[in-house]
């Protein structure tokens, strides 16, 4: 894979689409009620043979919570966000 063609596939992934891809019905439920509330989907963690983790920030982007696969919420996930 060239440098432009890992740039293409790197943009896809982070484009609003392309971060709900992998995302069941229940994740995609909370996030979309928790867009209606300011928050925002920033990022997906994805790891290996795990189911996708989203995280959502506040409208301030000062708190963050991760939506878990059957749809609640956890602001304590056991990782930390680094500035």
């Amino acid at each position: 894979m060239t440098e432009r063609e890992r740039r293409k596939a790197d943009a896809e992934l982070v484009s609003p689409t392309g971060l709900r891809a992998g995302l069941n019905r229940a994740q995609l439920d909370a996030l979309a009620t928790l867009e209606q509330f300011g928050w925002r989907l920033r990022f997906v963690r994805r790891p290996m043979f795990l189911d996708p983790i989203p995280v959502v920030f506040d409208k301030d982007g000062t708190v963050f919570v991760v939506i878990e696969s059957d749809g609640s919420l956890n602001d304590k996930p056991g990782f930390a966000i680094r500035d």
